[in-house]
């Protein structure tokens, strides 16, 4: 098998020297990352040339803030229920001015990415293909549902979930939130208690969409205090026990 996905590995610079950016193995499945120009082409080469005949998933990714931690801690870990010790806000990047953060602004060219995992049937092999959008703000790469039927309900979730636009796709439209939602959840600068919330207007006899009255905090999600009830209740059965 290791010699199977170094071979595929190496066809794949091969073949695209000037798409492929970087082509690594890792935990026994090769990611290569092509650039977005031509991807309907590339990904059709994929399925036809390398035989990767299915379209497993197509993932939105928001490199928004990578690798730093949501919580400042120097004694507790980054994992687990221990972390909450004060928030970082990292995850709560869109309401600046409560916590703190400010929003994302700068344009990278590097934050929104999209991947796709293929599967070869015929070769046992297995493929992540990652793409990144080359503008932050309007976030865009060709659709694939053309090389793959599959890929049609997963653009549409990522569309839906971050935003990013699949240029050729035959009905781009939101799948998973609701009619007039506001924003793309998953995206890491959208407030977690959401832009608006809506509520059964009498006036009107319907369900009205409003600004969130909400005021946002920091939940922590477990933090363990001293309690001086219990350190008196403590003492006093001792001393009772003992008198």
């Amino acid at each position: 098998m290791a010699d199977s996905r170094k071979a595929l590995a190496d066809g794949l610079r091969e073949a695209f020297p000037e798409q492929l950016v970087d082509c690594h193995e890792r935990l026994g499945e090769v990611t290569a990352v092509f650039r977005p120009g031509g991807l309907a082409t590339l990904m059709r080469s994929l399925r036809d040339d390398f035989r990767f005949e299915q379209l497993s998933d197509v993932c939105g990714v928001d490199y928004a803030a990578w690798g730093q931690d949501e919580w400042i801690t120097e004694q507790a870990s980054g994992s687990g229920f221990s972390r909450g010790v004060r928030g970082n806000s990292f995850a709560r990047l869109g309401l600046t001015g409560v916590y703190g953060v400010e929003p994302v602004t700068t344009n990278t060219g590097e934050r929104f990415a999209v991947a796709y995992h293929l599967l070869s049937i015929s070769r046992n092999q297995r493929l992540r293909v990652r793409v990144y959008c080359e503008n932050d703000d309007f976030p865009m790469v060709d659709s694939v549902v053309s090389v793959w039927a599959s890929a049609n309900w997963y653009e549409r979730e990522a569309f839906d979930l971050y935003g990013i636009v699949f240029d050729g796709h035959p009905d781009l439209r939101r799948i998973l939130t609701d009619y007039g939602f506001v924003g793309h959840p998953f995206r890491k600068d959208f407030p977690l208690i959401g832009n608006v919330e809506v509520r059964y207007n009498e006036e009107k006899g319907r369900v009205v969409y409003q600004p969130v009255t909400i005021e946002p905090r920091v939940l922590v999600p477990r933090v363990i205090r001293e309690d001086n009830r219990y350190a008196e209740r403590g003492s006093s059965q001792e001393d009772a026990t003992h008198g």
